[in-house]
């Protein structure tokens, strides 16, 4: 057999990807008309989904009138929107973008060609900003911080942690059991993919300013510190062991600077006199190691967490036998 002719039972595999456009949406009805027809031109053989959060405008009615398929989801908070898109849509490649029409639709298909060829998980969309307004500096040094922070503790090597544009593979989405509720859905997502050794990449995409009559719902300071507070909690759930490490450290060292006094008294006299300040100290050492005693158990059952994980993840085809429509 000539060995550039295709095998053909690799050929008989490859079918045509079922791509769905999943846009959540709150109070975006300058921008969402403008989100589906976009993604209906760059991808005309794709389903485009519409969850309204509780919106207080006509962004239901604007999406439906654009051709969308518009559904509700009354939980408030972009993960709670994004957890039941998960659950409800079939799909073999989906698209992940905010309805502010900020993302340029596109880098669509090329995010999705990257996906295919190169056997990816999750491609993200790295924001790349045409004007000054579009990517303020705030968002800018929050992104980085963050991104920081994520890449110290987990390993992320992403530029960009925060973007609302992925392209991901069906057992991504899949066989993602997340929690957060709110902006902090982007964290957990990249955290996903690590934990799991996802294969995944970046491409750089434009990023626009809001049309006119949008307005933000992000609020820098408050979601930054949701989204830090995420962090914290995917540490103490997926590294267990540096988190309550780090809390022993601290206990440990406010053990020994509280008993510094009380040793000194002691090598002095011989005598114990604040006794009180003895007993606290040994009580914070306690407490130090008992926490450090937590984390190595938790580590422990984090690891057999983790393996189930990835037996569920390695349960589900990839895209490799897939092509464009």
């Amino acid at each position: 057999m000539n060995s550039e002719t295709p095998h053909p039972t690799a050929t008989a595999s490859v079918h045509t990807a079922r791509i769905a456009v999943l846009v959540p949406c709150y109070n975006e009805e300058a921008a969402i008309a403008a989100v589906v027809k976009d993604f209906r031109t760059c991808l005309p053989g794709a389903e485009i989904y519409v969850y309204d959060n509780n919106s207080r405008d006509q962004t239901f009615a604007r999406a439906e009138e654009a051709g969308a398929i518009v559904r509700r989801e009354t939980r408030q908070g972009k993960g709670n929107v994004v957890r039941r898109m998960f659950a409800d849509i079939e799909a073999d490649i989906y698209i992940l973008v905010d309805g502010d029409d900020t993302y340029d639709a596109g880098a669509a298909p090329r995010l999705a060609r990257t996906l295919i060829e190169e056997g990816l998980d999750i491609v993200s969309g790295r924001r790349v900003a045409t004007a000054t307004e579009a990517y303020r500096r705030g968002h800018v040094l929050g992104n980085r911080m963050l991104t920081g922070l994520t890449s110290l503790m987990f390993g992320v090597k992403l530029s960009d942690l925060l973007t609302g544009y992925r392209v991901m593979s069906r057992r991504f989405v899949k066989s993602f059991p997340f929690t957060a509720e709110g902006f902090g859905i982007e964290t957990e997502l990249s955290v996903h993919a690590v934990r799991l050794m996802m294969p995944f990449a970046e491409v750089d995409t434009r990023y626009k300013e809001r049309p006119a009559g949008s307005v933000s719902k992000l609020n820098t300071w408050r979601d930054g510190f949701r989204i830090l507070f995420t962090i914290a909690a995917l540490v103490r759930k997926e590294r267990p062991l540096i988190f309550f490490s780090s809390i022993f450290a601290l206990l440990a060292i406010l053990s020994l600077v509280i008993a510094t006094p009380v040793f000194i008294d002691y090598f002095d006299t011989g005598l114990v006199p604040r006794l009180p300040t003895a007993v606290l100290a040994a009580v914070i050492m306690l407490l130090a190691f008992l926490s450090l005693i937590s984390g190595l158990i938790l580590d422990t059952v984090t690891q057999g967490r983790w393996e189930n994980k990835r037996m569920a993840y390695l349960a589900i085809p990839g895209p490799h036998n897939l092509r464009l429509p």
